[in-house]
C-alpha cells in the first residue's frame, strides 16, 4: 500500500515573522493610512496604538492555541476542542477559506487596476495571469512560496524605511509638537480617533493566517507563538513610524483623498519616488493575496483529512510536496470572484466574518482554559481571551450597526 505524502516542516522561526509581517503590511496598509488620518487627523498614532492593542488581544490568543494544537485549519480544530461540535468546526473552516479567496480576489482586481494604469488591455487579462501566477508560486512549494513571499516582504518593509527616512524631518517636528497627540476629552474627537481604530484595524488582519502552515514549521509549539507576537510588534512600530512620519509632512487633506496615501508622501521628494513606492503598493498586494491562496489552500487540506468525499484534496504531490488539488481550487475560486461578483459586498462580508472568527477563537481559549488549565507550551492569563473577546465581539457588533446605515 502506498504510503500517504505527508506535508513537510521546512519554516524556521526568521521566515515565519517574514512570512506573518508580509500576510499583515500586504493586507491594506498601504492604501489605508490616508482613510484612517481623513478620520483621526493628528490622533492617527493614538488610534492606531489602541488598534493594536485590540488585534494584539486576539493575536495572543492564536499564539496559545496554536501552541496548543499545531494543526492545519487551525480555528476549525480549535472550535471543535472547544465545543466539540464537527458541524461547527467545519462552518468555521469555511469561513476561513471563504476570507481568504474574497481577500485574494479583491487584492487581484486592485492590483489588476493599478496595473491597467500602465497599460491599458482588458482587465480580465491581468486578472487571469495574476490568478495563474501565484497559483503556480503556491504549487511549487511552500519553502519557495515562502522565500517568494520573504522576497516581497523586504521589499514592502524597504518601502516603508524609505518613506519614514525620506521625511525623518517629521520626527523634529514631533518633538517640538508631542502635546498636540495628546487627545482631549471632546467628543468629536473620539469619535474621529473611534473611526481610526476601526478602519486600521484591518490593516492588522492576517497574523491569524499563520497558524494554517502550521504543520509545515520546524519546532512549531515555540516558533509559532514567538513568530505570531513578533510579526505583529514589528508591524506596529512600522505603522507607528510612518503615522507619525504622514501626519507631520503632509497636508491632511491632501493625504487622506489619495488613492496611494504612501507614495503622496514619497512624492516629495520627486516622482521618481512616488513611483517606487506606488510600485512596492503593488507587490504588498501581491504577496498579501499569495500568502491567503497559501493559507487557504492549508485550511482545504486540513478540513478535508477526515472526509472521504474530499479526500483529493489532502493528496500532497511527491516532488513539490504541498496539495496541489486544493491549491487549484482555491486559485478557480478566486478566478471566479475576481471575474463576476460584487466585490466590494464581500470584502464588506470578509470583515464581519473575520471578527465572527476571532470572536469564537477567544470564546474558544476561555473554554479551553478552564477546563484543562495550563499546558506545557506557550499560556498566557485567562483575561487575555476574556478581553479579547469582548473587544472583538464589541467592534462586530459597531461594525455590523455601521453597515446597516
Amino acid at each position: 500500500m502506498k504510503q500517504d505524502i505527508e506535508l513537510k516542516r521546512v519554516i524556521s522561526l526568521p521566515f515565519l515573522i517574514f512570512y506573518g509581517v508580509g500576510t499583515i503590511v500586504g493586507g491594506g496598509f498601504y492604501a489605508l493610512l490616508g482613510e484612517v488620518a481623513g478620520a483621526a487627523g493628528l490622533f492617527t498614532p493614538v488610534a492606531l496604538m489602541l488598534a493594536t492593542l485590540i488585534a494584539l488581544f486576539s493575536a495572543l490568543s492564536y499564539a496559545e492555541l496554536s501552541s496548543r494544537y499545531p494543526v492545519s485549519a487551525g480555528e476549525a480544530y480549535y472550535v471543535k476542542e472547544a465545543f466539540s461540535n464537527s458541524s461547527l468546526s467545519l462552518l468555521v473552516g469555511w469561513l476561513v477559506i471563504f476570507t481568504g479567496v474574497v481577500s485574494t480576489a479583491t487584492l487581484t482586481v486592485a492590483l489588476s487596476r493599478f496595473l491597467g494604469e500602465l497599460l491599458d488591455i482588458s482587465s480580465i487579462v491581468y486578472i487571469v495571469g495574476l490568478v495563474i501566477f501565484m497559483g503556480l508560486i503556491a504549487i511549487w512549494g511552500i519553502k519557495e512560496s515562502v522565500w517568494f513571499a520573504t522576497i516581497l516582504t523586504i521589499i514592502e518593509v524597504g518601502g516603508l524605511f524609505f518613506i519614514i527616512a525620506i521625511a525623518s524631518d517629521s520626527f523634529i517636528v514631533l518633538q517640538e509638537n508631542y502635546e498636540s497627540l495628546i487627545p482631549s476629552m471632546n467628543l468629536d474627537i473620539w469619535q474621529g480617533i473611534f473611526m481610526g481604530i476601526f478602519l486600521i484595524f484591518y490593516a492588522f488582519i492576517g497574523f491569524e493566517d499563520m497558524v494554517n502552515i502550521a504543520q509545515e514549521v520546524r519546532d512549531v509549539k515555540r516558533t509559532l507563538p514567538l513568530a505570531i507576537i513578533s510579526s505583529i510588534s514589528i508591524t506596529f512600530v512600522l505603522y507607528l513610524l510612518v503615522s507619525v512620519v504622514a501626519i507631520f509632512s503632509m497636508d491632511m487633506e491632501t493625504f487622506a483623498s489619495s488613492k496611494a496615501p504612501l507614495a503622496e508622501i514619497a512624492k516629495q521628494n520627486g516622482h521618481l519616488s512616488y513611483l517606487v513606492v506606488w510600485s512596492i503598493g503593488i507587490l504588498a498586494g501581491l504577496n498579501g493575496a499569495l500568502v491567503q491562496i497559501v493559507m487557504a489552500s492549508r485550511v482545504l487540506y486540513g478540513i478535508s483529512q477526515k472526509r472521504k468525499k474530499m479526500k483529493i484534496f489532502t493528496r500532497v504531490n511527491a516532488k513539490t510536496q504541498t496539495p496541489i488539488y486544493a491549491t487549484i481550487l482555491i486559485a478557480l475560486i478566486v478566478l471566479v470572484l475576481a471575474l463576476q461578483f460584487d466585490l466590494v459586498f464581500l470584502a464588506k462580508s470578509t470583515s464581519t466574518i473575520i471578527l465572527v472568527l476571532f470572536t469564537l477563537i477567544n470564546f474558544s481559549l476561555i473554554k479551553i482554559k478552564r477546563r484543562e488549565g495550563r499546558h506545557d507550551g506557550f499560556n498566557v492569563a485567562l483575561w487575555i481571551p476574556i478581553l479579547g473577546l469582548i473587544s472583538s465581539s464589541g467592534i462586530l457588533i459597531l461594525h455590523v450597526i455601521n453597515l446597516s446605515f
